[in-house]
């Protein structure tokens, strides 16, 4: 099944046009006229291996073009284009070779250019494109199981909607597995590791029974991925295994493993992607690990990571690196209270990103729609704008993805902070109702910053009075769900949106709430480190020990709340955080009446 496309030349076009280049000044670079260059551009010519060179370098490709060209000395596809094929398909393809002869030498060949061709449209984020190329992949290979099971692993990596179990490729997953059979050789292993563990994420994605792929859910994807972890260290000697099977298993067990220990398998998936020098691999490792560092409050750590990211993004220059490059950013502008640069991409660049990738159907609409909503949800809700959340219409948009339990808990707290405090009330009562108290969450992951959140509701119905009723229901349950993740943490909402605050402070919410000012006083000096780089988040830490120490009967708390609020005050009033201050301001007022 040949496609005959220009692939050099639809990437030379590309990679130019990106670097703002015209023909006329990179013809000049590289020795050559203009209408030569237009020509190998559109397919017209062929490119010869030292020009291809000379333009890989011009452009700072890093391989990338030179890859789409055979080597005369030894035809090696690089490994710098990301996820690209490689030695790997070479051997998974030859089976044939000594029976077929050069007929056999075609079909890899074919092969290998469609991996190539599909790897390159993944890295610029044409998902579709991508698929369409892995699938030719895959029906050139018929007869050959291993070859399969490789492109099949290339379809997996593309991305899924958020909460959604992918049917379609669990059925070739398991399909590719089986075919697999009783082949017992080194290929055929790491073949089964990788499969294995795209199987446990795919299978993890769910949120609920209602999203599950029929009774196997999350936790049958979670043991799936610690059984691969551990099959790891036997079958696991290729680099581009121990890549891949780290980099789906900790997805796998995102929801199910402590933070720590996602960031020490994010740290092995860093350190095998130097190793294996995949592009691709590399962008995943250096995401995992900034996550990870965030989540364990290692803010600063996270800083350094997100830098190198940045570099990442800024060589491969790809369309869902440089996504996700200004979707970190945003997310750091929001915790540093960079509100206005923040809101720069989330309504400005994001957009765009958003209307047209998905309008190709480039990649998972979703996906995108669902971080750009979590970012600007957030921005509204720092600003004291969350009136604009159902003025807009985003409140809608949050409805329609209740499905996922994070979107239920953000639109009652939204409802609270717009003095909608029944409604907030019902919806957290119903919540845990429908959750049986909660405890169909899993244990980390998602289940974190949809708990934080909750305790942001319990702390706004506790404040404004009346609910002691419902709250006597929901306390006591968020209060063991969150015990287990106490310490430095900090709740990461998506993969990444926002950081919602440390969950030391969501236990002292509740705590207060419980009537134990005490308690949630030594829980908000637990969150005090955490915060330490953000302007926005202390100030609201401030706010809940002012509300601690109001009542509490220690000797001159009255005094220490009044200062606390007061800084508190100023900080809302240099970020333009409009509802902080007003409580706070509100505060203080009662307390000169009094």
């Amino acid at each position: 099944m040949a496609i005959e496309e220009n692939a050099f030349g639809a990437e030379l076009r590309r990679r130019r046009t990106t670097a703002g280049k015209s023909l006329s000044e990179l013809a000049e670079e590289v020795h050559c006229s203009r209408s030569f260059l237009s020509r190998i551009e559109t397919g017209q010519r062929r490119v010869t291996h030292e020009l291809a060179q000379l333009c890989d370098e011009r452009l700072e490709a890093k391989g990338a073009l030179l890859a789409l060209v055979p080597d005369p000395s030894t035809e090696r596809i690089s490994k710098t284009i990301g996820p690209g094929p490689g030695e790997r398909a070479a051997k998974l393809v030859k089976s044939g070779a000594g029976r077929g002869g050069s007929a056999a030498a075609r079909h890899r060949d074919e092969f290998d250019r469609l991996l190539r061709r599909g790897d390159l449209s993944h890295t610029a984020g044409d998902m579709r494109e991508a698929d369409r190329l892995y699938r030719a992949a895959y029906a050139s290979a018929e007869g050959d199981p291993p070859a399969r099971a490789e492109a099949v692993i290339r379809m997996a990596r593309r991305w899924s909607d958020p909460g959604q179990v992918d049917h379609e490729l669990l059925q070739l997953i398991r399909e590719s597995l089986a075919a697999l059979g009783d082949d017992e050789s080194v290929e055929a292993a790491g073949l089964r590791l990788r499969l294995n563990a795209h199987l446990a994420k795919k299978l993890s994605m769910a949120v609920s029974q209602d999203t599950a792929a029929g009774q196997a859910g999350p936790e049958q994807g979670a043991r799936l991925a610690r059984s691969t972890l551990r099959r790891l260290s036997v079958d696991g000697k290729d680099d581009e295994v121990a890549c891949e099977v780290l980099t789906e298993c900790r997805w796998g067990l995102y929801d199910f493993m402590s933070t720590a220990e996602s960031l020490t398998l994010s740290e092995r998936l860093r350190d095998a992607a130097a190793r294996h020098g995949s592009a691709y691999f590399r962008g995943e490792a250096l995401m995992a690990v900034a996550l990870d560092q965030l989540r364990a409050g290692k803010v600063y750590s996270a800083l350094a990571t997100a830098n190198q990211y940045r570099k990442h993004a800024a060589d491969t220059r790809g369309v869902l690196t440089t996504w996700q490059q200004h979707t970190l950013d945003a997310l750091l502008d929001l915790w540093h209270g960079r509100f206005d640069k923040a809101a720069g991409w989330i309504f400005g660049d994001a957009l765009t990103f958003v209307e047209r990738l998905p309008a190709d159907l480039a990649v998972p609409a979703d996906n995108l729609h669902q971080t750009r909503l979590g970012q600007a949800y957030w921005l509204l809700r720092e600003q004291g704008r969350m009136a604009d959340l159902f003025a807009s219409g985003l409140a809608d948009t949050v409805e329609r993805h209740g499905y996922f339990p994070v979107w239920r808990a953000g639109l009652a707290l939204a409802l609270c902070e717009t003095g909608q405090y029944a409604e907030g009330a019902d919806r957290l009562v119903g919540f845990a109702h429908d959750t049986a108290d909660f405890s169909r969450f899993p244990p980390s992951g998602w289940a974190v910053p949809t708990l934080v959140l909750l305790a942001e509701v319990s702390a706004a119905l506790d404040a404004r009075g009346g609910f002691e009723a419902e709250l006597r229901q929901v306390l006591p349950v968020l209060r063991e769900r969150l015990a287990a993740h106490d310490g430095e943490q900090i709740a990461l909402a998506g993969w990444p949106t926002v950081l919602i605050g440390p969950t030391a402070r969501a236990r002292g919410l509740l705590a207060l709430a419980a009537g134990e000012p005490d308690t949630a006083l030594a829980h908000f000096r637990t969150a005090t480190e955490p915060v330490r780089s953000s302007q926005p988040q202390l100030a609201r830490l401030r706010l809940a020990q002012a509300r601690a120490l109001r009542r509490s009967d220690r000797p001159g708390a009255a005094a220490h709340a009044s200062g606390l609020l007061r800084e508190a005050l100023r900080v809302a009033g240099t970020y333009g955080m409009a509802a902080l201050a007003a409580e706070c301001a509100a505060l203080l007022d009662s307390t000169a009446d009094a």
